[in-house]
């Protein structure tokens, strides 16, 4: 057998990031990738431009099962660190809304700064490489791999969840979570669109492609955002960030003018423009193919302002500010951004992300118990979290 100090599996975000502390400390370390291409699911971010951090990123945006876990990683290795790093590679970059930051180029940059990184740290890097088995050895873990076998003083596990399978995605670090005794929150699909019953949807016929700003509701979250209405559902970025915080059976709840008093509109509309039909106060508040369809609801197309009642005004107005929707699921692990759940934090240190019943074994990044919002957030617990345990490997 080989050996080496660290052997991290799985050259993501947060492997790679592990990796290039580790070595940078002299730490002899492998990094080892299943996949053809190192870090393809950065490469494919962003529209190819890599969301690669968020400057209001705190524990705030995250969700876990301790949510106090996250903020030691995130405090010592933070977004300006990572900023910092990108611009000293030169690489331009440029803020979108709410504090997300693109590369102006392409994605592929962060790969390869962080794959440099690993070369200067004299990182070992392999992809194509299965792993077949992970054991205790008198040197600290065996590693049996399609290349060969190693054995290693520590293994940092940073394969990540289940979401986007086709690019080759298992639950591969949640068998070698339990395999070692450590407990998994159940993962399930998280940042994925919604799918909705069948009549519902002719409810909704025609509306594919059309966004909305919205403040969307459910459970303890809310989110200012566009909703982007599909073939198969709700899309778009406050859906996106809202099906973190739904469970099967919950009721979302949009708010589809929230800069507006519907009420006061539509009854000022009706006493100025009796003879006009609802779509036209509606439309001037929402895309007009939005407002044809929720008019459609309360009123004949030929029907007039000046022959809705009072009643009907305010029962369209609470709709469009309390529009009360049951999702029938989720697009599921195919579309999904990120993988909720993971490995429990009350297994491992926060400091070092370290097991604490299996001193030696590392998890990072997805596959642990800690979901950021959309923005950038996922990234960034990428970096702090790989930075954690390669500081501690």
């Amino acid at each position: 057998m080989e050996h080496r100090e660290v052997i991290i599996i799985g050259a993501g975000a947060a492997g790679l990031m592990c990796a290039r502390a580790a070595g940078l400390r002299g730490r002899q370390s492998l990094l080892l990738d299943h996949a053809r291409r190192i870090g393809h699911k950065i490469r494919i971010s962003g529209g190819g431009r890599c969301n690669f951090t968020n400057l209001y990123a705190s524990p705030e945006n995250f969700l876990s099962q301790n949510p106090h876990f996250c903020k030691s990683a995130l405090k010592r290795y933070s977004q300006y660190d990572f900023i910092e790093l990108v611009e000293a590679y030169g690489i331009a970059w440029h803020e979108k809304t709410l504090g997300q930051l693109f590369c102006d180029e392409s994605a592929s940059q962060v790969v390869q700064m962080l794959l440099d990184e690993c070369t200067k740290a004299k990182v070992e890097v392999r992809n194509k490489t299965e792993i077949t088995a992970i054991q205790r050895h008198p040197r600290g873990f065996a590693v049996e791999t399609s290349i060969g076998h190693f054995t290693a003083e520590s293994v940092v596990i940073a394969t990540g969840g289940k979401s986007i399978p086709k690019m080759g995605a298992t639950g591969f670090g949640y068998d070698i979570a339990r395999q070692f005794g450590l407990a998994v929150v159940p993962p399930r699909p998280a940042l994925v669109p919604f799918t909705l019953d069948e009549k519902t949807k002719a409810r909704l016929e025609g509306l594919s492609g059309v966004a909305v700003d919205a403040i969307v509701r459910c459970g303890e979250g809310e989110f200012a955002e566009a909703v982007l209405f599909t073939h198969r559902g709700l899309s778009g970025p406050a859906i996106l960030q809202i099906s973190s915080y739904w469970r099967e059976g919950d009721t979302v709840h949009l708010d589809l003018a929230p800069q507006h008093d519907v009420e006061a509109l539509l009854l000022a509309e009706k006493a100025a423009h009796g003879r006009h039909g609802l779509v036209t106060p509606l439309a001037r508040i929402l895309p007009r193919r939005v407002a044809q369809r929720f008019a459609s609801w309360f009123a004949p197309d030929d029907a007039r302002l000046g022959a809705l009642s009072h009643e009907t005004l305010r029962t369209v107005a609470q709709t469009l500010g309390a529009w009360a929707l049951r999702p029938g699921g989720t697009e599921g692990y195919r579309t999904a951004e990120v993988t909720l759940g993971g490995v429990d934090t009350d297994g491992l240190s926060s400091k070092t992300m370290e097991a604490r019943t299996v001193p030696g074994l590392f998890f990072i990044g997805e596959v642990v118990d800690v979901t950021g919002h959309l923005g950038g957030f996922n990234f960034q617990w990428a970096w702090s979290s790989g930075h954690a345990a390669g500081q501690a490997v």
